[in-house]
């Protein structure tokens, strides 16, 4: 597919997101495990969004690499995103500050742990969450910003299984920065009922596993365009749930889980590397494949590029279409 022209490129979008992050459009990609490398946040960088490089699937070299790597290619907006139980996390924050890394979105756990190291090192931060009052503590915290992630969301969600629609509006009504919204977004559509909701960006995940720059199999990439429309579950609740493509790994888990299997049972099947076998290795059937819900509505692997124009465009056609439809004021 060829690259969009200047001309193909929809106008700029402001919003508080897109200037507290010096970005064209109010879309950030997700930085998710076995997905989010260099290539796909440089890429992403470049259509204008804000691309993210996933620290949770690194070794600390690694990390370094891929900032190393990002900065040198990047021609936009790009920074990390930080899993805060990762077990390298305090290593990671260290060559954050050392590589002067500009954006750092921290997940699973307190913003307070590394929100005031990272901004007094000069960074913009931003945390996800999954529940209104959590919000709230995020800004308390002193973030630039918070995402307010529902569990359609692919991979590990929060336990209180809040939908976007019903997180993000209760979300908006409590906070004052600037909130961005994830979970169950992959298109144009999505993206203008966020807004509608209260979101002044979209965070956006799966759409982006399922493009040419993701660092993920292609195995993967293909098991997630052929999902069809309720091949994801949400499992592993009595460890850290998890939202996966339903598969045979799946499969063993879901009925260990109804028979009422143990944790350390759950952890005995799980084993090591689960995620990585399936998502970076390409092993769909035995594999832990997570992904988010909105998999049934991506039917094909796109450039990053073009997954920003599409998503872009509906974005205002729909805002447009839906001007008519209101009415009138008495």
């Amino acid at each position: 597919m060829p690259t969009p022209t200047s001309k193909d490129l929809p106008p700029p979008i402001e919003t508080r997101v897109t200037k507290l992050f010096n970005i064209k459009y109010p879309i950030i990609q997700a930085g998710m495990v076995w997905t989010s490398g260099a290539n796909l946040a440089i890429a992403s960088a470049n259509a204008g969004i804000l691309g993210l490089v996933g620290a949770g699937s690194m070794t600390p070299e690694l990390l370094r690499e891929e900032i190393q790597k990002t900065r040198e290619r990047a021609r936009g907006a790009w920074g990390v995103n930080l899993p805060v139980f990762n077990r390298y996390a305090e290593e990671f924050a260290k060559i954050i500050i050392e590589e002067k890394v500009p954006v750092v979105f921290t997940s699973g756990g307190s913003p307070k742990k590394f929100t005031p190291v990272f901004k007094a090192a000069g960074g913009l931060v931003a945390h996800v969450t999954p529940n209104p009052s959590l919000a709230l503590k995020c800004e308390e915290a002193g973030v630039d910003a918070v995402v307010v992630e529902g569990f359609e969301a692919g991979g590990h969600d929060g336990r209180d299984e809040l939908t976007t629609m019903v997180l993000l509006p209760q979300a908006r009504d409590l906070v004052q920065i600037p909130l961005i919204a994830a979970g169950g977004i992959a298109t144009g559509r999505q993206m203008a009922a966020a807004f509608a909701l209260g979101a002044e960006a979209v965070q956006v995940g799966s759409r982006f596993a399922a493009s040419a720059e993701a660092t993920c199999h292609e195995n993967f990439k293909q098991a997630v365009v052929k999902a069809g429309e309720a091949d994801t579950f949400l499992t592993l609740k009595k460890m850290m749930p998890v939202r996966i493509l339903k598969n045979p790994f799946f499969q063993k888990v879901q009925e260990a889980e109804d028979r009422g299997a143990s944790v350390e049972e759950l952890s005995e099947i799980l084993g090591r590397g689960r995620a990585r076998r399936g998502m970076l290795e390409g092993d769909v059937e035995e594999g832990e494949l997570e992904i988010g819900q909105v998999a049934g509505m991506i039917h094909e692997i796109l450039p990053v590029s073009e997954i920003v124009r599409r998503m872009v465009n509906e974005f205002l056609a729909t805002l447009s279409a839906l001007a008519p439809r209101a009415p009138a004021r008495p």
